[in-house]
């Protein structure tokens, strides 16, 4: 049922994101008013959410990582996000549960959706998460992983895997999830400059 009057969140959907997210009702409904004033149709296009993360991260260039985000959470594959889809992926993104998030990053890197991940599919979702770091900041990096390609091969070489070889979603969550190292270098540690960018958004 719900109300899917424009200007209200239904309280089914509003239920949902309470139970499954951190947010308040307050922070959704906030949240809800901005996406409908940005996107009137409900739904977020493939465009329009790689316009947001070029607002968020103006030094760098976030565009295939937030098309790598975005087709992960693009569950049906239709080509646009609604807003329980757009708030569960920046929840995920952001401050979710170990579990469900590393669940989330097993799909970023199946790049195919074919349910394993090649060595590939590691270079091309690091080479994204490499792009959203200022130039400045990468200048700074260990020098075992200050190259896309530097960075895949320790979590290839971690995973003792040879260069054909495949990882599967139980090999990938139980490796990262008993490797901190590993753990930090296949995510992008955006959470603080997105939920600042929601905050300022709101008001």
């Amino acid at each position: 049922m719900g109300n899917t009057k424009s200007g209200a969140l239904s309280k089914e959907i509003l239920d949902d994101l309470k139970l499954n997210t951190k947010y308040t009702e307050e922070e959704l409904c906030a949240w809800y008013a901005t996406f409908l004033k940005e996107c009137p149709t409900g739904r977020i296009t493939k465009e329009q959410f790689e316009g947001i993360y070029a607002s968020f991260f103006p030094d760098a260039d976030p565009t295939a990582y937030a098309q790598h985000v975005f087709r992960s959470f693009d569950t049906n594959a239709d080509g646009t996000l609604d807003f329980k889809e757009y708030i569960v992926a920046l929840h995920l993104t952001s401050s979710g549960k170990t579990l469900r998030k590393l669940e989330w990053a097993f799909a970023l890197y199946d790049v195919d959706g074919n349910g394993t991940i090649s060595k590939n599919e590691v270079q091309e979702t690091v080479r994204s998460i490499f792009n959203m770091i200022p130039g400045e900041d990468q200048k700074n990096l260990p020098e075992d992983e200050n190259t896309p390609e530097k960075r895949a091969d320790k979590i290839w070489n971690f995973f003792g895997k040879k260069e054909d070889d495949k990882i599967g979603e139980g090999e990938f969550i139980q490796g990262v999830m008993e490797n901190k190292d590993i753990l930090r270098l296949i995510q992008f540690d955006e959470p603080k400059k997105i939920q600042e960018k929601l905050k300022e958004k709101k008001h």
